[in-house]
């Protein structure tokens, strides 16, 4: 019975417990979520609010954007009526010129009109005045017509010469000096001495018994000596001293050394000899090249063919009127390089062309052609530029002149070899280059006496006052400097004075 009521009471106490603790714990509940509903409406009030102030900002902005556009649009609109405006203007002005142009037109029209007929008139009176003329004159238009060109044509001529003689005077004080100055610079900056050789060569000896070991029994020694080096020698009276003739300074060359080793050796006899002279052959035409070599770089020269080196080399045993060729050649092309340089030339290219401008005179063939013409095809046929080859070409007018190097050329050329001293001419080719300048004066007509002066520089042409006035004889000048500018060849230049005078001659007895 204890053990049924503490149950009941048991349960009981766990009923009312379950109550107690569910009364207290709803409560408890309530609580929280009546807090927690303050606190959703907080956070809902306060996102509300962001949300609120974020979309504010929103419309902000765009409020602000739409407003530059606006802006921007009442710009573009503005543009847009300004640039109508001008347009409009334009057209008014276009249609303005239009009306202006046109009424021009018409003006002209009639102006062309009033002209048509004042000429149709002109003509007319024209047409009379000739009628009337004619009438009272007694010639007819074409007869008056041929003696007023004739009339014309003596006018023309005379203020033509009077023309060309201004321009002369003018050209000469312009550029005479100048040329004078560059001219006399370019000689004096390339002074050279110049080396004059003969055809014979004179080999010393010690003593008179080295001329019987040289001629040998019965002459052998000699003879093949001449037959291996193609010379002549002369062995006389002349005491110490044997001459060797040749018009070859190459040979003449290689028969001196071969003697002078022969003599040194003592062994002479006629195998000796071939053997030797062919041993100095050999040397020389080393030599010849180590001498092209050498001069091509002394004067900054690269890039030659090694056969032109091999001519250039030549040149040293060839002369022309008594000066050394390669002497020549060497000068020619410093000269070439000062003028260039003076003209604001590629001086290279002007000392390669005036070292190469004789080449063709030391050929190993002798050619038909002249040496400049020849010369130009050697430098060709070497892969030389084609200025370089006109130059050598056209430095004695044998071949048209196709670039500035060639003038610089010819004129450099004509330097080295007129300067006093540096060429010896012969007798018979002097005389007849005087006889020549003479005889052209001589063959035009009026002119009484020439007189060639100052060894061919100057010629003096004396003409008949009755037959040429002196107008005419300025013309003359001109015709008879021009005659031998195409027909003759000379050193520098000559002046040419045309003489005309009155002589009144009476005799009182």
């Amino acid at each position: 019975m204890v053990y049924i009521i503490s149950a009941a009471c048991l349960v009981v106490g766990c009923i009312v417990g379950f109550a107690v603790f569910r009364y207290v714990a709803t409560g408890k509940y309530r609580k929280i979520i009546e807090e927690a509903g303050k606190e959703a409406e907080v956070i809902k009030e306060k996102k509300l609010l962001e949300v609120k102030e974020k979309f504010l900002n929103k419309k902000a902005e765009l409020e602000k954007e739409v407003q530059q556009r606006n802006q921007q649009l009442q710009q573009h609109e503005n543009r847009l009526k300004q640039r109508e405006l001008s347009l409009n203007q334009r057209q008014d002005d276009l249609n303005r010129k239009k009306g202006e142009l046109e009424t021009d037109r018409k003006r002209l029209e009639n102006q062309q009109q009033a002209l048509t007929r004042r000429e149709e008139e002109l003509k007319s009176l024209e047409a009379q005045e000739r009628e009337k003329l004619e009438t009272i004159s007694g010639l007819s238009a074409d007869e008056a017509r041929e003696r007023l060109v004739e009339s014309l044509k003596d006018e023309a001529k005379t203020d033509a010469a009077s023309y060309i003689n201004e321009i002369m005077d003018d050209a000469k004080m312009t550029a005479s000096k100048e040329a004078k100055r560059i001219v006399i610079q370019t000689i004096q900056r390339v002074a050279t001495e110049t080396a004059i050789e003969n055809s014979v060569t004179v080999f010393h000896i010690d003593n008179d018994e080295v001329k019987g070991r040289i001629i040998g029994r019965e002459g052998r020694n000699i003879r093949a000596l001449e037959a291996a080096t193609g010379v002549e020698i002369v062995v006389d009276d002349t005491p110490e001293a044997i001459v060797i003739s040749a018009f070859d300074p190459v040979r003449r060359e290689i028969c001196r050394l071969a003697l002078h080793q022969l003599v040194s050796d003592g062994r002479i006899h006629p195998a000796r000899i071939e053997e030797v002279v062919a041993k100095v052959t050999k040397q020389v035409e080393e030599e010849i090249i180590e001498t092209g070599k050498r001069t091509a770089i002394d004067l900054g020269i690269h890039g030659l063919h090694p056969e032109l080196v091999r001519i250039v080399g030549k040149m040293k045993y060839r002369s022309s009127y008594g000066q050394n060729l390669l002497q020549h050649a060497r000068e020619t092309a410093n000269l070439c390089a000062v003028m260039a340089s003076e003209l604001g030339l590629n001086p290279k290219k002007a000392k390669r062309a005036g070292l190469l401008h004789d080449i063709g005179k030391v050929p190993d063939e002798e050619p038909e052609l002249p040496h400049a013409i020849y010369g130009a095809k050697l430098a060709e046929k070497y892969k030389e530029k084609p200025d370089i080859c006109n130059a050598i070409g056209a430095h004695h007018d044998e071949m048209e002149m196709t670039s500035l190097l060639a003038p610089i050329v010819q004129v450099c050329d004509a330097i080295s070899g007129a300067r006093p001293g540096a060429r010896r001419e012969i007798v018979e080719a002097y005389i007849k280059r005087l006889n020549d300048l003479e005889n052209i004066a001589m063959s035009y007509p009026g002119v009484t006496k020439t007189y060639a002066i100052q060894a061919g520089r100057e010629l003096r042409v004396i003409v008949g006052a009755d037959k040429i006035d002196d107008k005419q004889t300025e013309s003359l000048s001109n015709e008879i400097a021009k005659k031998i500018q195409d027909e003759m060849t000379y050193p520098g230049q000559v002046k040419i004075t045309v003489i005309r005078e009155t002589r009144a001659v009476s005799y009182a007895k």
